[in-house]
């Protein structure tokens, strides 16, 4: 089995004989390298490719033998990208300019002619160096935004009305708590959101914050991903990996479609909530575990519980506090709110001139009845301040778009000419939307199979 190639480098040196030797030797070992004899396409280069390494000669013709040019041009780099790994080339072997060069900024050096296997040695090195780089450039960057985020009581959650002040207050009352809470609400309310502010504003808030989507997680492997495993517990298992439980140790564990876990399952998590304990998958021995428990669904539990779906102790264990969000259509006073935020949003990021969204648009929003709430609304707005020509949205940016329906849509089809695929085309599209675009559950309700479902899907065009 050949080695993965992993990497892509760059050659800047004027001896074309020498580049294409580098070339021919390391396109075995990289999956790419790019070779340049002008140093001064250098920033054209780096603004179209990201380079794990660059290879840099220190003396062009410019400049034979003192190695200003290339101290130059590794000064152009680092300012470009200040996490380019950079390794410089020089004929001379001058200790005195390698060291100089390495004090600014450059990772290492070869000489030439180089031995093979060495400069291989020397460009592996400078890409695990690269990888650390961008690790650590990533911590940063989520140690900040994390920062930023702490310092919002209720980040990304817009609303004044009635109903979402009372959702404020809840979680005010409930967050400094342990108590496990249970969140319910259609998809698209913010669910996430809520749970994420009750753990930001808890005693727990310096610790993990880690989510479960349990819908998209099969029975068979619930309790690796939930538990944990050991090496060797199956097929898959090739090391110990912790679960979830353990994750979120000191933390809060946020377990999202809790209504989708089958009942033969409901028994195992139940028992890890009660001893507050997890067993991995392939072994006997028990882990303590220390987490604080916020689950949501948009299921109705409470009648799962009464058809035997849901067991009623788990739902006991559950709802210590219950939390239910208010779909969209009933906080018509919050849409402007959530419509002009979004539009800030998505103007800086597209770099449009777009303030507000306009009255009229405003008052055909509150008429519409959202079945995505605000997820459908912010990938509306997305789509709007991307396609508009206005500084201040008009109706026909949203609601001329195949996207959004006008209101009662499904009424438009004439009762008086029932074709079985416009009433089909309906009701596949009424499922999608009811289960936000998840085809398995739309499935379901249709009483099709997935396949079934998706060839209708590409024979409607939606």
């Amino acid at each position: 089995m050949k080695d993965q190639k992993l990497g892509k480098i760059l050659i800047i040196d004027d001896n074309e004989d020498l580049l294409k030797a580098a070339k021919i030797f390391l396109k075995r070992h990289f999956e790419q390298v790019d070779t340049e004899s002008n140093p001064g396409l250098i920033p054209i280069l780096m603004v179209n490719e990201q380079y794990d390494v660059i290879l840099l000669d220190m003396n062009f013709t410019k400049d034979v033998s003192s190695g200003q040019e290339g101290f130059y041009w590794l000064d152009r780099i680092l300012t470009i990208d200040s996490s380019a790994v950079v390794v410089l080339i020089t004929a001379y072997g001058d200790v005195t300019t390698a060291v100089k060069a390495i004090k600014e900024g450059a990772t290492d050096f070869v000489l030439k002619p180089w031995e093979n296997e060495k400069l291989l040695a020397t460009l592996h090195a400078a890409l695990k160096l690269r990888k650390s780089k961008i690790e650590v450039i990533q911590l940063k960057d989520q140690q900040q935004q994390l920062l930023q985020d702490m310092d919002r009581k209720f980040k990304d959650i817009i609303g004044q009305s009635a109903s979402m002040q009372k959702v404020f207050e809840t979680i005010d009352r409930v967050a400094a708590t342990d108590a496990n809470v249970l969140i319910l609400g259609e998809n698209g309310t913010g669910k996430e959101l809520v749970a994420r502010a009750i753990h930001r504003n808890s005693k727990r808030h310096r610790e993990a914050f880690v989510g479960v989507d349990l819908g998209s997680i099969t029975s068979s492997l619930f309790e690796s991903e939930l538990f944990g495993h050991k090496k060797g517990a199956f097929t898959d298992a090739k090391e110990d990996r912790a679960g979830r439980f353990e994750q979120a140790n000191k933390g809060t564990l946020f377990l999202d479609e809790i209504g989708n876990i089958p009942l033969t399952l409901q028994a195992k998590l139940l028992a890890t909530l009660q001893n507050r304990e997890v067993t991995r998958v392939g072994t006997n021995k028990s882990i303590p575990v220390n987490i604080r428990l916020v689950s949501a669904t948009n299921m109705a539990l409470h009648s799962m519980v009464h058809e035997n779906s849901f067991r009623q102790d788990l739902l006991y264990r559950l709802n210590t506090i219950e939390i239910t969000l208010p779909p969209l259509r009933e906080r018509q006073e919050d849409i402007p709110l959530l419509a002009n935020h979004f539009i800030d949003i998505y103007s800086k990021k597209y770099n449009k001139d777009i303030r507000k969204a306009g009255e009229a648009l405003i008052k055909r929003m509150q008429k519409y009845h959202w079945p995505g709430n605000i997820r459908e609304l912010q990938h509306s707005i997305e789509r709007a301040v991307i396609m508009s020509k206005h500084s201040v949205l008009q109706p026909e940016d949203l609601f001329t778009q195949n996207h959004i329906l006008p209101e009662k849509q499904d009424e438009m089809v004439s009762l008086e000419h029932l074709n079985i695929e416009d009433v089909e085309k309906i009701l596949i599209r009424k499922a999608l939307q009811k289960h936000n675009g998840h085809i398995t559950r739309a499935a379901e309700e249709l009483g099709l199979t997935r396949s079934s479902l998706y060839r209708r899907l590409e024979r409607y065009g939606l």
